[in-house]
């Protein structure tokens, strides 16, 4: 991928924004029901992914900047409502694109020290811990993107080069 003048991972943030607004509208015409509808998924349900992903969102950036986050299980419902999820999801896409866009020089070669949720003490390079916190997401939404066609909805389209340049003409 180019580099953007901010850095390669400043344009992850950015793709991680739209893809996540073009997923929510596209979950935003499910029934409750459906939106519930525990399809075999490992978080069950679109609610229990989109609900999954945020939660993993917000500790990976807790850690990012130096705060603890309090230990939960991975599956925990941090909203319960879509509309709720839906609005604190958009928050903290801005901060994260923010946050990568003013990543200090040289910030990849470091590494982050934390502890998991299994409650081991442990440092990762950001060489791989950068890389895994956007396949994390982007995992999680191809299988929100699964789910939606289980529901028998067409899901939208979520690659990269589509979400950034959706009329390359």
């Amino acid at each position: 991928m180019a580099d953007t003048p901010a850095g390669p991972w400043a344009q992850y943030a950015r793709y991680n924004r739209l893809a996540n607004q073009t997923l929510y509208a596209a979950c935003a015409g499910l029934s409750g029901a459906e939106y519930r509808r525990d399809l075999g998924a490992f978080f069950g349900s679109v609610h229990g992914t989109l609900n999954h992903l945020l939660l993993g969102d917000r500790i990976w950036m807790a850690r990012f900047e130096g705060g603890p986050h309090a230990s939960t299980g991975l599956g925990a419902t941090q909203f319960e409502e879509f509309d709720a999820l839906r609005a604190e999801r958009e928050r903290l896409d801005r901060h994260i694109e923010q946050f990568f866009a003013n990543l200090p020089e040289g910030f990849e070669r470091g590494s982050v020290r934390y502890v998991n949720n299994s409650g081991f003490d442990t440092e990762d390079p950001w060489s791989v811990i950068l890389p895994h916190f956007f396949n994390h997401q982007t995992h999680h939404r191809a299988q929100v993107h699964t789910l939606l066609s289980q529901l028998g909805y067409k899901p939208p389209v979520l690659d990269l080069h589509r979400v950034l340049r959706p009329d390359p003409t």
